[in-house]
């Protein structure tokens, strides 16, 4: 279950909103000299801020598995200096049950300023949602999506379109594990994050999918709201064991609230499972057999053979929902300016480009659904 760890702080690493790298030195389970140094992460929000010198108990669990993801050692606690109590509104526990369980305040609950706003609250009025199977998607929608918009609307919103982030709780739980998602709120990209179900230490939280669109429109006053999973995500190589499921399921949430589904298309040219090769299983999957609502599955027009192959491969899913051929000429020099490195199951922009045209692709789509002149209506 736990791979437990005493270690000590020897140095801390860079950092971004609610998160910290160290370099911790260790010893064996049982102890012994402090002879191997390894990275760690700590959430200052649970744990307190680490300091050199500090005792901190681990979990290596991950890192010790090699998991490319969540290959660092996470701090538990620091034993001999925990933290204050944080007196303050919130009733709703997050990772619950567990010995992190963590209490945050929702938008959707009682005391809190939004309650009043989201308790009748039904209607995303039409807002596209954009949903993809892995995080790494995010990056490459918002970059598409943004350049669609202020090409479309040179003039628009002072600081560019208000766009949301509704982070699942398939991957990673805490919100402040993402470099990315971080970097893209810091740079005006993302209105806000909100996590949703068991993830947690977004801008908002809320209980569930439905409440957290619902706050991304009314709340953040998004024009469109991205859907995925944290970073990581858990597979088992079978046709229903693997987190990308909640895709699916994101789709219905979203038609159920008048908002207007988008599918991104999980795809790659460069993966060795044969699984993932073309349109991977994960997406055909969900939006073709989890997801009941008719949404946009959006198709991009990729060139040669490898692009002929991705359109006779979507059309099984031609007779559930709305396939939209979308062209990325362009679009590759948009996002190699993208200021979020992307990657994606450690290949990056070049190594797998049509994974990242096809999430592209499906915020071009997005941008057209917004009418001209066409803001969010919330308080961001």
């Amino acid at each position: 279950m736990i791979r437990w760890r005493s270690g000590e702080v020897s140095a801390l690493g860079r950092s971004w909103r609610g998160a910290i790298e160290l370099e911790v030195a260790i010893g064996d389970a049982a102890g012994g000299d402090l002879s191997r140094t390894i990275r760690a992460l700590a959430y200052p929000e649970l744990t307190g801020v680490p300091q050199p010198g500090d005792r901190v108990l681990l979990n290596t669990g991950a890192l010790d598995l090699g998991l490319g993801t969540g290959g660092y050692a996470l701090v538990v606690a620091i034993p001999d200096r925990l933290p204050p109590d944080r007196p303050g509104p919130g009733h709703l526990i997050k990772a619950r049950y567990t010995p992190l369980q963590a209490t945050v305040l929702g938008a959707d609950e009682q005391g809190s300023e939004y309650h009043d706003m989201l308790r009748e609250a039904d209607d995303l009025e039409g807002m596209p949602v954009v949903v993809a199977d892995l995080h790494s998607a995010l990056p490459a929608i918002l970059a598409a999506y943004r350049a669609a918009r202020l090409e479309a609307e040179p003039g628009g919103q002072a600081g560019g379109p208000v766009v949301a982030y509704v982070m699942l709780d398939g991957g990673a739980l805490p919100a402040w594990f993402s470099r990315s998602a971080a970097a893209l709120v810091d740079l005006g990209w993302l209105a806000g994050t909100i996590t949703v179900g068991q993830s947690f230490g977004g801008d908002l939280e809320a209980v569930t999918l439905h409440s957290g669109l619902l706050a991304a429109r009314h709340v953040l006053g998004a024009e469109m709201t991205v859907v995925a999973q944290g970073p990581g995500n858990l597979g088992t190589g079978t046709r229903w064991g693997f987190s990308g499921v909640a895709s699916g399921e994101a789709i219905n949430a979203a038609a159920v609230l008048g908002g207007t589904p988008v599918g991104s298309l999980r795809v790659s040219e460069a993966d060795r499972r044969e699984r993932h090769r073309g349109i991977s299983h994960h997406s055909l999957t969900a939006y073709g057999r989890v997801a009941l609502a008719r949404a946009d599955i959006v198709v991009p027009e990729l060139p040669g053979k490898f692009g002929t192959e991705l359109l006779t491969a979507a059309q099984a899913l031609a007779g559930r929902h709305n396939l939209v051929r979308v062209g990325v000429a362009g679009l590759a020099e948009v996002l190699q300016d993208c200021p979020v490195p992307l990657s994606t199951m450690g290949r990056g922009l070049d190594e797998d480009l049509a994974y990242f045209l096809a999430a592209g692709a499906a915020g071009r789509h997005a941008a057209d659904l917004i009418p001209p002149g066409t803001a969010g209506p919330g308080s961001a």
